[in-house]
This record gives structure tokens, C-alpha cells and sequence, in this order.
């Protein structure tokens, strides 16, 4: 698709083509006969940005809902773009820590999730993106919300920007080239030293970077925060100047799509030693993935009164149940040496049916170890009981634990049960 083709598709008949494209099928059976179809009273370039739309809006409605349906989008803007639900997080931090009518300038702003969002919150501000087409499309979904008195979009290169007369910046670096994803802040688009030198200019900011940043990597005075929504590990962001918290890390637990705000929850250090270890006990307790990044395993630890089965590795055990939000609980059936001939006759004997395989600090191969034990088929299974299997080690002894899934709302079963 290029600029012609969306500026077109922004027209009337643009509009009318888009909308009786949304009501056709695009699936891969039926787009090439919609698309003739629509080639009869439509040209070909503008019916292809058309069909483009829709299935990106098909798409793009795990990120954004409903309101997937009135925007717009390239493929690379939308992989990149802010999930709905963090972008409302991140405003809602913006807005809290801004004084009343702050600008905010936003370096790389893709298709303008983060803008509209920080617009919702009645925030203003610019947003600058590098490629031409990405801009257009940014500037369409402010247009398209009716956010166009607060925010604007121009195409422009984050490095030729100054947030002079600005209150905060926000800056969303690219972490994909042609290769694929980056990892080394170096490698950012711009880097990440070039960014954050621009971004400390300004009063405040806040710097959007991939989940799996070093920890060295975060300057002095600046809080990380790793985010996570419905326990998948989404992204991280560096917070500056005056927007950085009084704590230098923390994980932010967002709900699944379709929670509400109120349902988030934050864990910081509390200043706790390395935790205990110790031998397994009655629960295992897996912390979620920002809680690892943020490396506050040790606050989880304390909160279920706990320690680790092994030093290096994330998992958490205890005599006793205590729900957190911030790691899901298993109840522990059995401790085995790993022997996959020994796990398959306990869940022979078991009547599994429905397997859920676990690891961490093991070199298994999950997709194989399940085939190995009987559930690599369509009809795989030995019965319809369902279990979890933990494969880890502690020490350098590989275990596995058959457990089995607590809710957090469950009550605290009845003490003395044999495992």
C-alpha cells in the first residue's frame, strides 16, 4: 500500500469501498474473489489498500478491540504498535505525574496507539514518525477518534527533534529491521543512548524498550518497569526526570484483554536479601514473567512465604497456600527424578488426558518430551484427567514435579494430605 492508495482510500468513495469490504470475506478462500469482484467498479490499487485494512483490522482487534474497526494500519506499524491496554496504563502514568495541560512530543509514534491514548487522557502533544505512510496513518487515527485538537502528526526523523516547549517526550525506538527483532539497545533505530540523550532534554520522558533489556543497561536514576498482560510478558519502558517513580525497577500486571484498569497491580523491591532455599514443600509457585525481568522474585518469595527449590532458578515453593496475583500457584502431587519412562507410567496410571508441560532451567525440548510421553497424537492421552508436569533441577539433578493448578480464589485444602 502506499500513500496514493491510503490518501485515496481517506475519500469518500475510498470510505464506501472500505466499508463494503469490511462486510466481504476475506479469508484466504474467498480474497481473491472478493477481490475481483471489487476491481469491477473500483481500481486495482485502491481496492488492494482496501482488503488490506480490513484483514489488518481483523487482526488488529487482539490488540484493540473494538475499536480495531475505525482505524488504520500498516503491517510493520501494527506488529510494532502498543497493545490498547498498556498504552491506557502508560497515559495514565503521563497524566498523574504531569502538570495540568502538558505537551508531550513522541519520538516514533508508528500508528498512534500511545498518542491517542495519552489524547484520551486529555494530554496534547505531537507525534513524529520517520516513514511517510506511518505518519499518515497515525494522523488518520487521531482524525478518526476525533483527537485531532490534541494531538498532531508530523513526518519527521526523532533525531532532528528538540523537546524544547515540550513538558515530557516519549520515545518508542525501533527494535525490528529486516532480520528480525533486535535485541542490542545499540542496534535500536535510533540507539538507545541517542534516544535517551534526547529524552533527558526534557523534564520527563519515558522510553519504550524491548522486555529482555539488561538490567546494566538502565541509566542511573531512571525507573524500569516491565509490563505484563493476562501473564505474557508484553514490553518495558524506562521512566525519566519527572516521571520516574521512587523506586529504580517494578512489574506491572495488567489483566487480560477485556479487564479493567483497576485490576492492575504493582510489585516494587522491598529491599529484601537473595531468598532462602530450601526443599520442595506442599506448593510450587511461578512467578510471573515481569516479576523474573524486574528481578523481584525474592518479594514474591516473602509474600507466600517461601524460598527456591534452586538458587538460580525462578520458582518459588512453600509449605502453605498464600493466592498472590503476582505468580500462579500449583499444588505438588509428586517430586521425581526426571525418567520419562517413570513419568509415563504415573500418568498412565493417572489417566491423563490432557497434559500441560512446564520448564525452566532444563534443556528439554517441551514439543518432544510430550510426544515421548504419549501425547504427541491426536488421539494422545491415557483417560480424560488432566495434570501438570514441572520439569526443572535443582542442583545439577533434573527433576519433574506433577502438580496441579491452584485457583487464586481457592481456599486452603485440608491439612495432611500424602504426595
Amino acid at each position: 500500500m502506499d500513500i496514493a492508495a491510503f490518501r485515496e482510500l481517506l475519500t469518500p468513495p475510498g470510505q464506501a469501498l472500505l466499508a463494503e469490504a469490511g462486510e466481504a470475506d476475506v479469508s484466504e478462500a474467498g480474497l481473491l474473489g472478493t477481490a475481483s469482484r471489487l476491481r469491477e467498479r473500483y481500481g486495482a490499487d485502491l481496492v488492494g489498500a482496501a482488503l488490506t485494512q480490513v484483514r489488518l483490522r481483523r487482526r488488529a482487534e487482539a490488540k484493540f478491540g473494538s475499536d480495531a474497526a475505525r482505524m488504520y494500519f500498516t503491517q510493520a506499524g501494527l506488529e510494532q504498535s502498543t497493545r490498547a491496554s498498556v498504552a491506557a496504563h502508560r497515559a495514565r502514568r503521563f497524566a498523574s505525574g504531569s502538570p495540568a495541560g502538558a505537551r508531550v512530543l513522541e519520538l516514533g509514534c508508528g500508528i498512534g496507539a500511545d498518542l491517542m491514548a495519552r489524547s484520551r487522557m486529555g494530554l496534547t502533544g505531537d507525534g513524529v514518525e520517520r516513514d511517510p505512510l506511518t505518519a499518515e496513518v497515525a494522523e488518520a487515527n487521531v482524525t478518526a477518534f476525533a483527537l485531532g485538537g490534541l494531538a498532531r502528526v508530523r513526518a519527521s526523523d526523532a533525531l532532528d527533534e528538540t523537546p524544547d516547549g515540550y513538558d515530557a517526550v516519549f520515545a518508542d525506538p525501533g527494535r525490528r529491521t529486516a532480520r528480525g527483532r533486535v535485541f542490542d539497545p545499540r542496534s535500536y533505530e535510533p540507539p538507545l543512548d541517542a534516544v535517551l540523550g534526547l529524552a533527558g532534554r526534557a523534564p520527563a520522558a519515558c522510553v519504550k524498550v524491548a522486555p529482555g533489556i539488561p538490567h546494566e543497561a538502565v541509566p542511573d536514576g531512571a525507573e524500569a518497569e516491565w509490563v505484563s498482560v493476562g501473564g505474557d510478558v508484553k514490553e518495558a519502558a524506562l521512566w525519566l526526570g519527572g516521571l520516574a517513580g521512587d523506586v529504580g525497577r517494578r512489574a506491572t500486571l495488567l489483566p487480560a484483554d477485556g479487564g479493567t484498569a483497576e485490576e492492575a497491580v504493582t510489585l516494587t523491591p522491598a529491599g529484601l536479601d537473595d531468598p532462602d532455599v530450601r526443599p520442595w514443600g506442599r506448593y510450587l509457585y511461578e512467578p510471573d514473567g515481569a516479576v523474573i525481568r524486574a528481578h523481584l522474585v525474592a518479594e514474591v518469595a516473602e509474600l507466600v512465604g517461601g524460598g527456591l527449590a534452586d538458587p538460580q532458578i525462578a520458582y518459588v515453593t512453600s509449605d502453605e497456600l498464600r493466592p498472590t496475583p503476582f505468580a500462579s500457584a500449583y499444588e505438588i502431587d509428586e517430586v521425581l527424578p526426571f525418567s520419562v519412562k517413570r513419568l509415563k507410567a504415573e500418568l498412565r496410571r493417572r489417566g491423563t488426558g490432557v497434559l500441560t508441560v512446564k520448564k525452566r532451567g532444563s534443556a528439554v525440548d517441551v514439543d518432544r518430551l510430550r510426544r515421548d510421553l504419549g501425547f504427541g497424537g491426536r488421539r494422545g492421552g491415557y483417560g480424560d484427567a488432566e495434570a501438570t508436569v514441572v520439569v526443572t533441577r535443582v542442583g545439577r539433578d533434573p527433576v519433574a514435579l506433577l502438580a496441579r493448578p491452584v485457583r487464586a480464589d481457592a481456599d486452603p485444602p485440608a491439612p495432611g494430605r500424602a504426595r
